[in-house]
Parts: structure tokens; C-alpha cells; sequence
């Protein structure tokens, strides 16, 4: 789609939230600064959204305001479309249907890449429209553009994340307050920072979508959320956090996507979600509140950090308008010449499996309540013994220390080297039928990040 000189960029908007009203204000105010970087004017000309009145408030006499998100879509004039709707269903359509019509598209919907981005990625490459979205993933963070172009001279090894601010305040207000979740999470809905329905977020949902699209762009794989391993921070207690603290660690939900090696060979992919121990002295160990950090190991630069705002009206639109101006940049270069969508020429995209998680290799944090009796400790220890799990540290605490209980029971904490997830399954179920052991054991994955 060519541009006649000296034309601004023509955008229509679908969806004028939090992050579209942002949008639209950061165009306005920087307009002059991104005119001088892009080439052109970057103008909001048409917004949809299902509320009208809300959408004239922000955008005045300035653009074109519809009810139907179809009319931008099929307006002529519009040179490219900003998905901000979220969600699977109508998004997608809308998305694949501003394709067909020659669009180019910026989402910063996540959930629909990671699932759908397949399709998206192959319609689009048909048309030769470009499909930008650095806004999908840690908000304000040029993580995307970090991944497909500032780091593509490295194989990169592994990248870990917090990329979901909810459960990042969640933790970090459990740890400074002894708190469990549960009430926590009902200050975090208090104070906004958690939605009324926050299942995506604190069942780990949202950070494995954002975990899926940095795989595929720091391996050459295609999106496939349909085979990461999901969990969420519900099960955390603040006795676990409390430990992991004397041990010298921090429990973050990390996005983890990891090169698996095996004497030299790459095996495939390791594609996690779920609560981690990291070292204190890791700088991303004290990433706190709401905040976004990505770490990326790569062989050449060796280990780069991304910090920042990981939502928020302005930090999100600040990645939707840098999307923009590339598009602008790139409007009468051949397709073929553009930076590939996932990085990697389309065709060039590799085969490598997703490791199911029992073959993921990690180190663990077990927690075991135990009968304070002489044997208990050598029993467990033999266990893992036999399935070649070795020892790293072990803790010992009376329970009543933390709970309150009599003195005849105690909390026995391993760490323990890394071994695969499932020797480390089976070493849990021989423990956990031990009589000696009298509650549920707590396991977190470890990782050093080193």
C-alpha cells in the first residue's frame, strides 16, 4: 500500500479505553516530535467503540466516531487499523477481516497472538500488511523489538520474565506485609490493581501468552500456547515466601522460555509459566509492585534486562505509537525486505518441539510438614537419593515458629540441584506417602538466572 508524499498516516481505532484514550493523547501531544521521526503525520481519523458519548469525550471533533467497528474497516481512507478490543473472539475477526481489506494492523492483544497468531501471521504475510504488536507484550517495554531486531545477531539461550503486574504486586505486597493471598488479592482488587475477575492474571494465563510470543521470537517457533505449562500464584502462602526469604530468594511468577540442551545438542524448547525462586542478588529478584521486568541470555551480549511499566494507559500507548511510526517508516518498503513478524523468515521457521513440563530441567524449593521424630529427615534424603536428585541446602524449623502449633511437628525445607520434573514427580509421591509426612508438600521451581 503506497502513501502519496507528505501524507500523515491515516489510523483507525477500535476501542478507546485505557490504553486507546492513551493512544490517541500521546499522538496529539508528541505529534510534532513523532512527525520529525516518522515522515509523516500520524493522524487518528475514525474511532469505534460501543460507547459513543465516551469515545467523543476523549477524541472532541478530532476524528470520526462510529458504533461499528466494520465501518473503519471498510473506510478507504484508513491506512491502518489499532485493535484495542482484547479477548479472542470478535477480535480476531476484525483483525483478519482489516487484513483482507489491505490493513495494516497494531494490537496490543496478546491472548489473540499467542493463540491465533499463526493464522494472523500467514494472512497477513499474503496481503503484505504489516502486523505490529509491541504493546502485547510488558506494556511500555521495547521487549519485541529488543527480541526480532536489536538482538538478532545472538542465539539467544533462555528469557524469563515478570510480565504480569497484578501478581507482581500481589507478591511483593505478601512479602512486605506477612500476608496470605487471599487478602492480598482482595486489597489488590481494592486499589485497582487486579480486575473484579482476575482469573487470567493470577492463574498465570496472561503472562504464558506474553511467554508464547517471546518464544516464538527468540527461537524462530511458531505460537503455541496450546503446549506451555501454566501455573498461577493461588497456592503461595507467606510462609513460603517467608523462607524462601531466609534462604536468600524471592518468589516471582515468571514467563520462562529456555534452549534445552543435552551434550550440546538442542532437545527443544522449555515454554513455563509459573511461581519461581530467584536469587536476591538477581536484579530482577527486586522488581516490586506493579512493575515489568524481562531478562534475555543470549551467547553473544551475554545477559540483557528490560524494566518498565508493564501496563497503564501512557506506557502502553507509547509501544502502540512506536508500532506507528515503524509502520509509517515502512510503508513503501517491499514486504519481503521487512522484519519478519516472529523475527525469522517465515519459511525458516524450525520445528523444535515444546517440552512437556516432566521433561523441563529446573532446581526445586520443597517444603515438607513433618513429624519431628529421628529417621524422618534420612528417609526423604533417600528418596530423592534414588531418583539422582542431590541436595543443595536444607532448613529446619520448629512449626510452631510459624503457625503456632505444638512442638512435636516440624517444617523441613530442601533445596535441591537441578534434575528433570519428572524424577522429581515421583520422588514427591514416595515422600508424600510417608506417614511422617502430615500435610500436602509445597514445591516452587528454582532458577539462578546466572
Amino acid at each position: 500500500m503506497s502513501q502519496e508524499q507528505n501524507r500523515p498516516l491515516r489510523v483507525g481505532l477500535l476501542g478507546i479505553g485505557t490504553v486507546g484514550s492513551g493512544t490517541f493523547t500521546v499522538l496529539k501531544r508528541n505529534q510534532e516530535e513523532i512527525r520529525r521521526r516518522a515522515g509523516h503525520g500520524i493522524e487518528i481519523t475514525m474511532v469505534a467503540d460501543l460507547n459513543t458519548e465516551r469515545a467523543r469525550e476523549v477524541v472532541g471533533d478530532a476524528a470520526q466516531v462510529v458504533a461499528d467497528a466494520r465501518q473503519v474497516i471498510a473506510n478507504p481512507d484508513i491506512d491502518v487499523v489499532v485493535e484495542l478490543i482484547g479477548g479472542y473472539g470478535i477480535a480476531k475477526a476484525l483483525v483478519l477481516e482489516a487484513i483482507a481489506a489491505g490493513k495494516h494492523v497494531v494490537t496490543a492483544n496478546k491472548a489473540l497472538l499467542a493463540v491465533h497468531g499463526t493464522e494472523i501471521f500467514a494472512a497477513a504475510r499474503e496481503k503484505g500488511v504489516m502486523v505490529a504488536f509491541e504493546a502485547a507484550v510488558a506494556g511500555g517495554i521495547p521487549i519485541i523489538k529488543a527480541l526480532r531486531e536489536g538482538l538478532t545477531a545472538n542465539q539467544i539461550q533462555w528469557v524469563a520474565g515478570i510480565i504480569n503486574g497484578t501478581t507482581n504486586f500481589i507478591l511483593s505486597e505478601m512479602r512486605d506485609k506477612g500476608l496470605d493471598f487471599d487478602v492480598v488479592l482482595k486489597e489488590a482488587q481494592r486499589l485497582g490493581y487486579a480486575e473484579a475477575d482476575p482469573t487470567f492474571d493470577i492463574e498465570g494465563v496472561d503472562a504464558a501468552h506474553k511467554a508464547t510470543l517471546m518464544s516464538a521470537i527468540a527461537f524462530g517457533v511458531p505460537v503455541q500456547f496450546d503446549k506451555a505449562h501454566v501455573e498461577g500464584i493461588t497456592k503461595l502462602s507467606a510462609t513460603d515466601i517467608k523462607y524462601a526469604e531466609q534462604l536468600g530468594y524471592r518468589i516471582k511468577l515468571l514467563g520462562i522460555a529456555r534452549r534445552q540442551e543435552i551434550n550440546g545438542k538442542v532437545v527443544g524448547i522449555e515454554l513455563r509459566t509459573h511461581p519461581t525462586l530467584v536469587p536476591m542478588r538477581r536484579l530482577i529478584a527486586n522488581v516490586e509492585g506493579a512493575m515489568n521486568a524481562v531478562m534475555v541470555q543470549g551467547d553473544a551480549v551475554g545477559t540483557t534486562m528490560y524494566y518498565g511499566k508493564g501496563a497503564g494507559s501512557e506506557p502502553t500507548a507509547s509501544a502502540v505509537v512506536a508500532d506507528l511510526v515503524d509502520i509509517a517508516r515502512l510503508l513503501d518498503v517491499d514486504p519481503a525486505a521487512r522484519v519478519p513478524y516472529l523475527a525469522f523468515q517465515p519459511d525458516a521457521l524450525s520445528k523444535m518441539p515444546i517440552l512437556p513440563i516432566d521433561e523441563v530441567v529446573t532446581s526445586f524449593y520443597l517444603r515438607l510438614h513433618v513429624a519431628d521424630e529421628a529417621g524422618v529427615l534420612a528417609k526423604i534424603t533417600g528418596i530423592l537419593a534414588e531418583q539422582g536428585i542431590s541436595i543443595d541446602a536444607v532448613l529446619q524449623r520448629e512449626a510452631d515458629e510459624v503457625s503456632g502449633e505444638g512442638g512435636n511437628q516440624t517444617d523441613l525445607i530442601i533445596l535441591t540441584h537441578e534434575t528433570k520434573e519428572g524424577r522429581m514427580n515421583t520422588a514427591l509421591a514416595a515422600m508424600q506417602a510417608l506417614p511422617t509426612v502430615l500435610a500436602p508438600i509445597v514445591r516452587v521451581r528454582k532458577e539462578e538466572l546466572a
